[in-house]
């Protein structure tokens, strides 16, 4: 099996990856499970020096990639002070908000959870549906069928409590991936917050998301003083958070993905790309993780075309490689990985490659993306804090 290009980083679906930071959580809370990668609620505790606590609070910083986080640092002091004794975590691949999510919530990999991008062919209509907005996906329970962490913690007696946007409350990607618990509706971080501190009075666990470092990055570029911006007024609530909440609590803050800002001058729309459009059915994924639906029988040489036209700026494989590389992780569902791309691209540098004939002029201006498995991308951070 053939190495990663450089600058390209597999995921880790055990101790050292996003999907062990809930099992590591509960393992401090003194809870112990298993989940179906072999992720142990003791085990991942010890590898990730997390202390024993009554009271754990696991902030989710939505696209705060640990390169990202440190090139921008001096935008947030309070997250600097934890830097240097911060562990670099790896996403899952695609680096992307619903496979991310998915490992993150189950302790395990998209492989296993069927959470694969952004967009993903349905298997029973054959088209694209959309993994963040669940619009033409199956039932969350059909999709994804892992224990979520948060039901184990619940059902095992520990007082759960997620708090986010209302609308996320019976989301698909909730339902699928964080359902347990109670939920607490607050919009604006500093609700967030107070929800958080209100809720740790007494003993339990609490899930806290923040999507907004991402959406800025996103619009603007991860680059951008509007980042900035953002990076800071989270470390001031975060900041406030760790002041608030009470002796003993730990707080661990992690991500799902990074970004990096492409370069529009490397950039393939395949919809003017005969070479690239020819015996191709469907183009789903994202602009950084390509999942690309062949006509039957057509994906190795769908797949040869891709790496004659991409060369240098794509990895370019079929679905039977990307399996048997570990990319989607450890004994994966058939039925989960069947809705991979028949070829799955992962792009280098800051190219990126797009369908204009499924995609929104607004999404097709974005300026930074994720996806890939490039090291900004897949690297998250584990920031810990003990109240």
């Amino acid at each position: 099996m053939s190495a990663l290009p450089d600058g390209m980083l597999a995921p880790d679906h055990g101790a050292g990856g996003l999907a062990a930071v809930l099992p590591g959580a509960l393992g401090a809370l003194g809870l112990v499970t298993t989940t179906a990668t072999g992720l142990s609620s003791t085990t991942t505790r010890a590898a990730l020096g997390l202390p024993h606590a009554e009271r754990v609070c696991v902030v989710l910083a939505d696209g705060l990639g640990h390169v990202n986080l440190a090139e921008r640092a001096g935008h947030a002091p309070f997250l600097r002070s934890l830097l240097p004794e911060a562990r670099s975590l790896t996403s899952t691949f695609p680096s992307t908000t619903a496979a991310a999510i998915g490992s993150f919530g189950t302790g395990t990999a998209p492989g296993r959870t069927g959470m694969l991008g952004y967009t993903q062919r349905n298997p029973v209509t054959g088209a694209l549906a959309n993994m963040v907005s669940w619009e033409g996906a199956v039932a969350p329970d059909e999709l994804q069928r892992e224990p979520t962490l948060l039901s184990v913690a619940a059902e095992a007696g520990v007082r759960v409590t997620s708090t986010g946007p209302a609308r996320f409350a019976r989301s698909g990607m909730t339902l699928a991936a964080l359902r347990g618990g109670t939920f607490v509706a607050a919009e604006p971080l500093a609700d967030r917050v107070d929800t958080a501190v209100r809720t740790l009075r007494r003993p339990g666990l609490v899930y806290l998301y923040w999507r907004d470092v991402d959406r800025v990055g996103h619009h603007h570029g991860c680059g951008s003083w509007q980042w900035g911006d953002e990076l800071e007024a989270l470390d001031r609530e975060l900041a406030r958070l760790a002041r608030s909440l009470p002796a003993g609590t730990l707080l661990l803050v992690t991500a799902d993905h990074g970004m990096v800002d492409v370069d529009t001058a490397l950039r393939w729309d395949v919809a003017g790309h005969p070479a690239l459009d020819r015996e191709v059915l469907l183009v789903g994924g994202e602009p950084r993780a390509v999942h690309v639906y062949a006509e039957p029988g057509a994906a190795t040489d769908v797949a040869d075309r891709w790496r004659d036209v991409l060369g240098e700026h794509a990895l370019v494989l079929e679905r039977a490689d990307v399996v048997a590389r570990g990319l989607l992780g450890p004994d994966p569902r058939p039925d989960a990985v069947a809705s991979a791309g028949d070829v799955v691209v992962a792009m280098r540098g800051r190219a990126t490659v797009v369908d204009s004939r499924t995609q929104t002029p607004a999404s097709l201006d974005l300026v930074g993306v994720h996806g890939s498995l490039t090291t900004t991308e897949m690297g998250v951070p584990l920031l810990v804090h003990t109240a």
